[in-house]
């Protein structure tokens, strides 16, 4: 009988689902999320079963798999990304949703109110539009000399290229740099926006944020060390992974907050008394390696503001 009881057990554990585009690619912040919803006191496989859906394919993809997770009452969803959190809306009406998004969640339509969301979605918020030129200015400070900089954008998601496009535009005008925008939608077409930076001779490189270049982290890091670009990316895994700097928000702190918010909705707080919140924790990294093979001397006024100097 003992085996059957541990088995009723765990089918009776309510199913959370997380999802979203890349998630192999964001492995760690998932644990972050776990962490979270552990200080809450579910443990996957324990008391509640967690399970993942990730698509690459775009919105209607994402809305198969949400729809996925609606039919097998998900007692939540954790929706990473705003394609994920639109697809998951509009699928249920009824489930918690608990949201990760770098746009808007009021100018997109998740909710109507940061303090008081409506309806069945809450999450968080990590405001990116004003992140472009600042990662500009940091990569003009560490590179005062280079004035060819290439921005790379994902030209088949506006939603996140033309902010981009847009900020570095008019910080580069600010600075006197000449910004050249590259495009690439695919692994393919990233190789080739590499040897057409190649071929504008960039003196650096900025990596716009986007999903697509999450999952092509490796190669991306890969081509700026192969055509010795310095480059800046949107988050510190690059750096961990041989990219010279990164500035961005922190991202695992959102997904362990999103956990805790998934936990306390298991407990029976509703969606509409959870404010949405807008993660203000920013991090700057440096990989000091990185910059040594590129003969890069970091000026130790920009190495003072640096959470972490990875060596």
């Amino acid at each position: 009988m003992w085996p059957f009881s541990v088995f009723a057990q765990q089918r009776a554990a309510p199913v959370v689902g997380f999802l979203g585009p890349g998630l192999e690619a964001r492995r760690h912040w998932l644990a972050a999320f776990r962490a979270g919803l552990g200080s809450q006191g579910f443990v996957d496989g324990q008391n509640v079963r967690l399970e993942y859906r990730s698509a690459d394919g775009g919105a209607e993809g994402l809305r198969e798999l949400a729809a996925d997770l609606a039919r097998r009452e998900a007692a939540v969803i954790a929706a990473s990304g705003p394609s994920a959190a639109l697809a998951a809306r509009r699928v249920t009406p009824s489930i918690p949703i608990v949201f990760l998004s770098g746009l808007d969640p009021v100018q997109i339509g998740l909710v109507s109110s940061f303090n008081r969301p409506d309806g069945n979605i809450t999450g968080f918020y990590f405001p990116v539009d004003e992140l472009p030129a600042k990662r500009l200015a940091l990569l003009h400070e560490l590179l005062p000399v280079a004035k060819r900089i290439a921005v790379l954008v994902n030209s088949a998601e506006a939603a996140t290229a033309e902010p981009t496009v847009r900020g570095v535009l008019v910080a580069g005008q600010s600075l006197s740099l000449d910004v050249e925008v590259f495009r690439a939608s695919t692994s393919t077409e990233i190789d080739a926006a590499f040897d057409a930076l190649s071929r504008w001779r960039a003196d650096a490189l900025l990596v716009g944020s986007d999903p697509l270049f999450i999952t092509s982290r490796a190669q991306l890091v890969a081509l700026s060390a192969r055509h010795a670009f310095p480059a800046i990316y949107f988050q510190r895994d690059y750096v961990e992974d041989g990219g010279l700097m990164s500035y961005g928000p922190d991202y695992a702190d959102s997904y362990r907050q999103a956990g805790i918010y998934v936990g306390r909705i298991l407990k029976g707080t509703k969606p509409t008394e959870l404010p949405v919140q807008q993660s203000t924790k920013l991090e700057l990294l440096i990989n000091l390696k990185t910059a040594k093979a590129l003969a890069i001397e970091v000026p130790p006024s920009l190495l003072a503001r640096a959470d972490e100097a990875i060596e």
